[in-house]
């Protein structure tokens, strides 16, 4: 496949993911107001907090993003598999069932991290809204508000599949299980940076949990692919074996 062959695939798997992600949005409008009353749910929970319109269009304007976030949410199994499907030609008999179970369990991990971001999100608004002074009227900006939250949800799930992606990388040979675990301080390093950026608790204990989460997965890609390298050695082995002994 020459260069030009691959933009022009390229090119084709980004529109078909931008088709899906815009039908996916036509029914994210009309799951707007259900999404809209889950999202706010935690401020309803707080006394005198309100959510403000400072516009005549932020409150259409608002209902459109939410609509595209929710594409974007609703259609991730969509667009995970043509990312997928992009690297599909290239790929060996073998190689190309590896990449199913990479896709299947792409749309699982970040539908786990969506869900552990949503978790995470109304804890975050009663934290913050509790250094509220009791005297005090909270008016939030609906648009900052509701980027805030779905942010850290689509923040949580794209940092859950950062580990699928370092195993993709050691199955197509460009990273040894023994380079990833030398990095260790590394991983600590960018899951606690992650952590506390992607989460807006002043406390320390949800980016903690946050980052031992993203550790705990970063490990285990550790060890699938020194699982997978042990295996690979082998095959190397005996296929050097058998072509000696002919």
């Amino acid at each position: 496949m020459t260069i030009a062959a691959h933009l022009k695939e390229l090119r084709r798997r980004l529109i078909f993911a931008l088709l899906g992600i815009a039908a996916a949005s036509i029914g994210g409008w009309f799951l707007y107001e259900l999404a809209l009353a889950h999202i706010t749910a935690p401020m309803r929970d707080i006394g005198g907090a309100e959510l403000n319109f400072q516009t005549i269009g932020a409150a259409l304007d608002l209902k459109l993003r939410v609509t595209l976030w929710l594409g974007i949410l609703m259609s991730s199994p969509w667009w995970i598999y043509q990312t997928l499907a992009f690297l599909w030609p290239g790929l060996k008999n073998r190689e190309r069932s590896w990449l199913a179970v990479f896709g299947f369990f792409g749309v699982v991990l970040f539908a786990g991290g969506a869900v552990f971001g949503d978790w995470t999100a109304p804890r975050a608004v009663q934290i913050l809204a509790s250094f509220t002074p009791p005297e005090a009227v909270m008016l939030l900006s609906a648009d900052s508000y509701i980027h805030f939250y779905i942010r850290l949800v689509i923040a949580f799930g794209l940092s859950f599949l950062i580990p699928e992606i370092l195993v993709m990388l050691n199955f197509v040979g460009v990273l040894r299980a023994r380079q990833m675990l030398k990095a260790w301080r590394l991983a600590v390093m960018v899951a606690l940076v992650f952590s506390a950026i992607a989460n807006p608790l002043p406390t320390p204990w949800p980016i903690l949990l946050q980052a031992g989460a993203l550790l705990a997965l970063y490990f285990g890609a550790v060890g699938i692919s020194a699982l997978h390298d042990c295996l690979r050695g082998r095959r190397r082995k005996l296929g050097s074996c058998g072509s000696a002994r002919e």
